[in-house]
């Protein structure tokens, strides 16, 4: 026993062991995720339920979301009627009825034992619209333009709702467009007015011209914004008649509506197309009804954007550290010390860094940049207030430890030999560093900002603090002088899972969401290390050759 354990393979199998087991549980949790979040852009069957109730039957439409078995005892604590069941457990469905505003709840649980009758019915239709979630129900009629459908209206139906929601695209980038670029350059006007007054340097001319330009600018709104109203009554033209779960008629303006589908008529390929769709959808729009509906793209280019600065702030910090107390700072008490305080500060809880940012960043840097280079925008905040550039900065230097760490391993690496034979052919210290130190070092400064990329990613506390909002009127780059703006707040895909999972007015409807948004930001931090990894590799074998 002894020499076996001598020979080292007891611990060769419970390291690999220990691997296995990590690896396993990593791609279990993410699997789990994967299948939560994503299974729920599939296009589920619509079951129409017979229930059997005190006033007699009663129908319900929805999407079956949940089972469960709840214990009889429970059941008759709450004095409900079982009808005579003695079984010890008893099933109920949780069904998403939708139709919010003509019943009392978007989910509602059914009793097994009220069941009469479940089915799928062919032609029951699910409405996806921008307003009020989910409409289920038998169309009943389409019409067009003032005028009832009566030839193929499925098929109509699909091209008008096709048209509708082109028009109301059109119309969103008319107003996000040149209609919010007009509503920019007035403020900008405003603005260079208000500086000049401040300056008692606004002349008569300047007044005359600052007129005109605003004279021209809202002719140009007129004109846009009839054609923004005459694209939204176009929207308006068309409407669908459905018939709902309480055998009522009920008419849906097409305008609201984006998409139909009518999954207990599709086949699989039909499904497994529509299920990319509604996944595009997911990636590439904007969130609606409290961040419960619609998709996730301000957040996704929020993170990435934050994280991408925040990446070009500390680099360079972290670098020019590392080799400072490396190359050049002696090895003495205050040395010591310096590393001792990098190291405790990776231990710093981060909601620590989110009160350090609003503190020092937002109120006293930014309040000082306020006053001294935008003082006409007081006291309306321009960099004094959470923004993006703060997030950043917070992230920055949160991770700050983790580069200097990472980049002094790297050149403790590096033989003395090798900073010797360049200083022995002539070269200077700053062109031994520039040219053969960093580079060597740069698979390891690639590793540290893999790390705080990583870490960065995933961080919410501070970024509550210093910028991230639940809603974003706008992305932090348009196509606004000066293009990039870094005093913008913006949506992160972590505080977006919170507020989804914690803050959601509708619970059930948002749990899905949690699990989809959870899934994209682990596969958003894998594409970044992805990146850097590539980068570092790319530079290691670069740079192979030095090392000999």
């Amino acid at each position: 026993m002894k020499l076996w354990f001598k020979s080292g393979s007891p611990w060769i199998w419970m390291t690999g062991g220990a691997v296995s087991i990590s690896l396993i549980s990593v791609l279990g949790l993410l699997a789990l995720i994967a299948w939560r979040g994503l299974s729920f852009f599939w296009p589920s069957a619509i079951y129409q339920f017979d229930l059997e109730a005190a006033t007699g039957n009663v129908r319900v439409i929805g999407e079956i979301y949940d089972r469960e078995q709840v214990p009889t005892s429970r059941l008759l604590e709450a004095g409900i009627d079982l009808k005579g069941h003695q079984e010890e457990t008893i099933e109920r469905v949780l069904i998403k009825t939708g139709n919010r505003e003509h019943v009392d709840l978007d989910f509602r649980w059914l009793l097994s034992t009220d069941i009469v009758k479940q089915s799928t019915p062919k032609g029951l239709a699910m409405f996806e619209r921008s307003k009020n979630g989910n409409f289920y129900g038998y169309v009943e009629s389409v019409v067009e333009n003032g005028q009832s459908v009566t030839e193929d209206k499925l098929a109509k139906l699909d091209e008008l709702v096709e048209r509708a929601v082109d028009l109301n695209d059109e119309a969103l980038d008319l107003q996000n467009g040149p209609i919010g670029h007009i509503n920019y350059e007035l403020e900008r006007i405003r603005l260079k007015e208000r500086a000049l007054e401040l300056k008692d340097e606004l002349t008569a001319e300047r007044k005359a011209e600052f007129k005109q330009q605003r004279e021209t600018l809202k002719q140009e709104y007129a004109v846009l914004e009839k054609e923004l109203f005459a694209l939204r009554d176009q929207a308006k033209r068309d409407q669908v008649i459905v018939r709902d779960m309480r055998d009522e008629l009920v008419t849906l303006p097409l305008y609201q509506v984006l998409d139909v589908t009518f999954a207990n008529d599709m086949s699989f390929i039909a499904k497994l197309g529509h299920y990319f769709v509604q996944l595009g959808k997911f990636v590439a729009d904007d969130p609606r009804e409290a961040n419960t509906e619609g998709g996730v793209f301000p957040a996704i280019f929020g993170t990435v954007f934050m994280v991408m600065l925040m990446a070009v702030i500390v680099t360079p910090f972290g670098v020019v550290a590392a080799i400072y107390l490396h190359e050049y700072a002696a090895k003495n008490a205050v040395t010591k010390m310096i590393r001792i305080a990098v190291i405790n500060l990776a231990g710093v809880p981060s909601i620590v860094y989110g009160v350090f940012g609003l503190g020092f960043f937002v109120y006293m840097l930014g309040g000082s940049i306020d006053q001294l280079f935008y003082p006409e925008a007081l006291p309306g905040p321009t960099f004094g207030t959470p923004g993006v550039i703060w997030s950043a900065l917070t992230l920055a230097i949160l991770t700050l430890p983790v580069v200097i760490v990472s980049t002094e391993e790297g050149l403790s690496r590096i033989p003395s030999s090798v900073r010797h034979g360049s200083l022995a052919l002539g070269a200077t210290q700053a062109e031994t560093l520039w040219r053969i130190i960093v580079p060597m070092a740069s698979p390891a400064i690639m590793t540290g900002l893999i790390l705080a990329v990583a870490r960065a990613a995933g961080e919410v506390a501070p970024l509550m603090l210093v910028g991230v909002v639940k809603m974003a009127p706008t992305l932090p780059v348009d196509m606004n002088f000066p293009f990039i703006h870094v005093d913008r707040k913006f949506m992160h895909l972590g505080f977006h899972i919170y507020d989804v999972g914690f803050q959601s007015p509708n619970v059930e409807a948002a749990r899905p969401l949690v699990y989809a948004t959870a899934f994209l930001l682990v596969s958003v931090i894998i594409a970044l290390n992805i990146t850097a990894i590539g980068i570092r590799n790319h530079l290691r074998e670069k740079f192979r050759a030095l090392e000999h």
